[in-house]
């Protein structure tokens, strides 16, 4: 059986990533494909109360600590999840994987891009999406929808400029240097825009759509 397909979403938080990833599930299911949907940290019990504990804004994480647990929350959804799926053959869907860690500790936090691969390659066995899809906003603009959504921000939402524009500038340097896995989509566009980019990009990996009529 040939393994099945890991399409990733990535950008800064107020991207859209869960919004595009919704659309795509449906539009998939909607062609014929079983599609499952998960999102990072989470995705099984374990990496769910990872979650909680990552973005909760009362508690201090030091950095390390911070990339460390990120990384365990991937190790147990690979485990649990991801690695059985791929193995049956099936299509995943996933909102974040581990070019958040490179951007956001990597480069965010300043602790080094290549050290954040490295504890995530050991993390993921060596897992790598089969396409990756950027989205790209200006850091501003993406504050701007947290605070339409009108929800507290989680402790790693409260950073301040400096560090988002770290990581956007991260995401750029990712995407110049693997454009084969990643396709930057204009994020600022309207969601079916978006997601009309999105398959456009994934075209490759996917069947054509039934013929209507």
């Amino acid at each position: 059986m040939a393994r099945g397909r890991l399409i990733t979403i990535e950008g800064l938080d107020g991207a859209g990533k869960s919004t595009l990833a919704e659309a795509l599930a449906r539009e998939l299911t909607a062609r014929g494909e079983a599609v499952h949907l998960l999102r990072e940290p989470g995705g099984v019990d374990v990496s769910e109360r990872i979650r909680a504990l990552v973005q909760d804004p009362s508690l201090t994480v030091a950095p390390r600590t911070e990339t460390l647990l990120y990384a365990a929350a991937r190790a147990q959804l690979v485990h649990e999840r991801l690695a059985p799926l791929l193995a049956r053959g099936e299509l995943v869907l996933l909102d974040r994987f581990v070019d958040s860690s490179l951007a956001y500790q990597g480069a965010g936090r300043a602790l080094g891009v290549d050290q954040v691969r490295a504890i995530n390659l050991f993390a993921t066995d060596g897992l790598n999406p089969d396409r990756t899809l950027l989205l790209r906003i200006a850091p501003d603009a993406g504050r701007a929808r947290q605070r339409e959504r009108a929800l507290a921000p989680d402790r790693l939402e409260r950073e301040g400029e400096g560090f988002f524009a770290r990581v956007a500038g991260a995401y750029e340097d990712l995407a110049r240097a693997d454009p084969g896995r990643m396709r930057t989509i204009d994020a600022s566009q309207p969601p079916e825009g978006v997601l009309a980019d999105a398959l456009a990009a994934l075209a490759d990996l996917l069947p054509a759509p039934a013929p209507r009529g």
